[in-house]
């Protein structure tokens, strides 16, 4: 199953919460010099290759004696884990000789993402920095005995192992499936039936394998490395609005304590989705300010807004309406059962800006969600990338089944979420990443009809022009509210 996610510089991926091509890779910044100089390492295979069918060693128990590492996280408790020198040599050396000198001690995780990974290591705290033994990078290599298994360690890198630091990630990820696997392996990658295996129980990131040099498996705490996934964060750059600190990072010797290597061997509750109530279906009141937007040879869609949850966005899209700025502009990029998409000047899904002049951060509110006829920003990944370009949901209705797998891929929905999915449809999958401002209450059916014009199977876009007329700032009159496209005639 692959899903479109809306952009203004568009990116069509995998669903998974994890796309490797649109903003969950595992990356340090750095220079153009040290980016250019890893290119010719980079491996872009995605994993090993299926045929190398080695043993899975991750959960290989440690031997009495064997140098381990123990992580007091602040306010959080101790998380040890096990190394793996006979399979990255390297990268045990540099990450045991950093905690012995207390290279670790006092710095934070920088980068959280529920179901993905937590992120650390960084003495400036913002994923620029850091360094290896060595005095720079260093290349740890990857080994197909080690995988991105929940609870695996692994080194965070700019584009190849070559550039290893001191940066680190401890996989969460989610459990995975053969329909998953599949649509990976149509992408070009390609899993051992041993890692599938694995990954179909206990649950990680597989697509990350082969990039990044895996070197220690977390063997107690692993349910504080779960929570810490779920801690609240900036939505521009995952950092958690808390700072999760590593109070020490400590070399020590296992001693035969119990290993508990999956998240079942704790007693850890997976947090649900707050079941908050939803707003997208709230009445507008006399006089509340509403958009009326008149399309060309198809009469008038009239939208509610929802300054309470969405006041910047809201503001944004009024002041603009106010200049004409929509007046004429095209609905550029269209896709039946998903979403009809407008706002952009420059008519290709590149051009457009705030009444601030440039970007915004609109956010988000789990109030409002993707239900069919919801309005919101197009972004460039992440909602501090606003501009001046919208769409308006179409979507489709959604059964249990439907949004059960969604879960399998990290998705989690209010018990109000799927009702409202399973009854009016939308598109479940986009919630929590784009700022959703207005919600359709007339002229739902011109917006169904424009999902399903003509478009160039390029670029999504209209063979013939669907043109704004107009787009005004107008009160509410009391008219008929009409949410679902149940409620027209056909």
């Amino acid at each position: 199953m692959f899903k479109k996610f809306i952009a203004v510089f568009m990116c069509t991926v995998i669903m998974t919460t994890a796309f490797s091509s649109c903003g969950k890779t595992i990356g340090t910044e750095t220079s153009q010099t040290e980016q250019e100089s890893s290119k010719s390492s980079e491996n872009h295979s995605g994993t090993a290759p299926a045929e190398v069918n080695v043993p899975i060693e991750n959960f290989t128990a440690p031997q009495t004696g064997d140098t381990v590492i123990e992580m007091n996280i602040k306010n959080y408790g101790t998380v040890k884990f096990r190394l793996f020198p006979e399979y990255a040599e390297k990268g045990v050396e540099n990450f045991v000789e950093l905690a012995k000198e207390g290279y670790y001690d006092g710095l934070t995780f920088h980068r959280v993402i529920q179901d993905f990974m937590i992120q650390g290591g960084d003495p400036l705290g913002n994923g620029t920095g850091g360094k290896s033994i060595w005095g720079g990078s260093f290349d740890g290599g990857v080994d197909p005995h080690l995988i991105h298994v929940a609870g695996a360690v692994a080194y965070a890198n700019s584009g190849s192992t070559a550039t290893n630091g001191s940066q680190f990630y401890i996989v969460t990820g989610t459990v995975w499936n053969d329909a998953q696997f599949s649509e990976y392996e149509d992408y070009g990658y390609g899993f051992s039936d041993p890692s599938k295996e694995v990954y179909k129980t206990v649950g990680g990131t597989p697509f990350l394998d082969g990039n990044y040099t895996v070197f220690g498996q977390v063997f107690e705490g692993l349910d504080i490395i779960f929570q810490i996934s779920n801690v609240e964060t900036d939505p521009t750059n995952d950092k958690p609005v808390e700072d999760v600190i590593m109070e020490s990072v400590k070399v020590t010797e296992y001693n035969g304590e119990e290993l508990k290597w999956y998240i079942t061997d704790y007693d850890y509750q997976e947090p649900t989705a707050e079941n908050v109530p939803l707003a997208n279906f709230t009445p507008p009141e006399q006089g509340e300010t509403v958009i009326n937007m008149k399309i060309k040879d198809r009469g008038d869609v009239k939208i509610k807004l929802f300054p309470e949850y969405a006041e910047k966005g809201v503001e944004n899209f009024v002041e603009l309406a106010k200049k004409g700025y929509y007046d004429g502009l095209t609905f550029h990029r269209v896709i039946n059962d998903f979403m009809i998409q407008g706002g952009d000047p420059l008519g290709n899904g590149t051009g457009g800006e705030s009444i601030w002049g440039g970007k915004f951060e609109g956010g988000t509110d789990n109030h409002l969600i993707h239900a069919a006829g919801a309005v919101a920003y197009a972004n460039s990944g992440a909602t501090s990338t606003n501009g001046s370009q919208f769409y308006i949901v179409t979507g489709e209705v959604y059964d249990e089944s439907r949004l059960d797998e969604l879960g399998t891929y990290g998705y989690k929905f209010s018990d109000n979420a799927k009702e409202v999915y399973t009854t009016k449809g939308g598109t479940p999958f986009l919630d929590g990443n784009y700022t959703v401002f207005g919600q359709v209450y007339d002229g739902l059916d011109i917006v169904f009809d424009i999902q399903k014009v003509e478009t160039d199977s390029t670029n999504d876009k209209p063979v013939e022009d669907v043109i704004i007329e107009s787009v005004t700032v107008e009160e509410y009159d009391g008219g008929e509210v009409r949410w679902s496209i149940d409620d027209y005639a056909n």
